[in-house]
């Protein structure tokens, strides 16, 4: 049974009868959130008979039959080719697991103005009544039309995978899970600049993940992608390796391409000597675990609200740490990656968003920090206005070099 939200000031001196108050007369959340977050603007004007013939009926009868007849032209008169529908099934919302739909909309709608905020870019939260792989499948690819991307949010693993995957193969405009790849562009833009800032590349560190979600699954093949010395991933059982017998799918696949040294065990003991720790599992990590790092590591302990290090831990032996908080430096936020992304690929009308793509964001993100870089600045603030421009334009060049853009 849900619990009940009970307001701590409905008592007798309310002066409404007993009647609870509203509950945001006293949490300005509520009161922020009170008739949602956004609402659709025009952006042509209807004052008179002729701007309304031009709007709808007659006029809008030609720009119909104008793209009946070539089907590539809804991108040039219609919102299609600026507008991402931000989908959900309410399964894996932020640190609240599977609350449903209805209580994923602020979620949603949160996604769709900071799209909107830092990217430019027009987004319609679409919280989805089932949890069935193959009907969300064919409900976005009924939607479809009416977008020219798909960001997949908050939808539990490994269900993830397939649901992306499988879209991606049906649809010719972009479908990207944020939770995996947002995350992991942003923890590649992060540890890149670490890494420079120790005098080191990416194929010198060894890094271990906490978490073999869809976070901790993404940032993997990310990290192999872009080149790094080795890197295996832990679960709730241990490391992730070829000689475990319980692993699904998407674990098998995961253990094929990780952990070359072949190390198993815990968690603890594959940290024994690790560059690089990045938590996305929400557990905990001992402190004699850190300790055993190797010297000048760094920890990127993400989960929300409470970091599987504490930075005051990590910092008595981790030269760069990082965090999921905005209330400790080096935040790692997917705010940093998606807008961008999207404008890039909605820019030259991208079919796919493909691994180079991620890279490039990832490259461009870090490439802002520059010669500020330091150990608490290895990763630029949300509200840095060069960081939507330099990854939009980046990932825009890589879809033109990948010939995956269409103009």
């Amino acid at each position: 049974m849900a619990a009940e939200i009970v307001n701590p000031r409905s008592d007798s001196d309310t002066g409404q009868d007993g009647g609870a108050e509203p509950l945001d007369s006293f949490d300005p959340a509520f009161a922020l959130h009170r008739g949602g977050k956004m609402a659709v603007q025009a952006t042509v004007p209807i004052r008179d008979k002729d701007d309304l013939s031009l709007a709808y009926t007659p006029g809008v009868a030609k720009v119909c039959s104008a793209i009946a007849e070539q089907p590539d032209l809804v991108h040039d008169y219609t919102w299609k080719s600026s507008v991402v529908a931000v989908v959900t099934d309410g399964t894996a919302v932020l640190g609240l697991g599977d609350i449903g739909p209805e209580a994923s909309l602020p979620v949603m709608e949160g996604k769709a103005i900071l799209f909107k905020q830092f990217g430019g870019v027009d987004a319609v939260p679409l919280a989805l009544a089932c949890t069935d792989v193959d009907e969300i499948i064919e409900t976005v690819v009924r939607l479809a039309p009416s977008f020219g991307g798909v960001n997949l949010e908050d939808i539990s693993a490994p269900r993830c995978f397939e649901i992306e995957r499988r879209l991606q193969e049906r649809l010719d405009i972009p479908v990207f899970h944020d939770d995996q790849h947002g995350t992991a562009v942003v923890t590649l833009a992060a540890l890149r600049n670490a890494a420079r800032l120790s005098g080191r590349s990416i194929g010198d560190l060894r890094a271990v993940i906490s978490g073999a979600g869809a976070a901790g699954v993404a940032i993997a093949r990310m990290l192999v992608e872009a080149g790094i010395g080795d890197v295996l991933v832990a679960d709730r059982k241990g490391v992730v390796s070829r000689d475990r017998d319980d692993l699904t799918s998407v674990k098998r696949e995961v253990a094929g391409f990780t952990n070359k040294a072949g190390l198993s065990g815990s968690l603890e003991d594959a940290l024994a000597g690790a560059d690089v720790f990045i938590g996305v599992s929400g557990g905990t990590v001992a402190e004699a675990a850190v300790a055993s790092m190797a010297k000048g590591a760094f920890v990127f302990a993400m989960a929300n609200p409470e970091p599987e290090v504490h930075p005051d831990v990590a910092h008595k032996y981790a030269a760069v740490v990082a965090t999921g908080r905005s209330d400790f430096p080096n935040q790692i936020n997917n705010v940093l990656a998606f807008p961008g992304i999207f404008a890039g690929a909605l820019q030259v009308r991208a079919s796919r968003i493909t691994e180079g793509m991620k890279i490039a964001a990832a490259e461009a993100l870090a490439a802002v920090v520059g010669d500020d870089l330091a150990a608490d600045y290895v990763i630029p603030s949300p509200f840095d206005e060069r960081v939507a421009p330099a990854v939009t334009a980046a990932v825009a060049a890589a879809a033109r070099a990948e010939g995956v853009a269409r103009r």
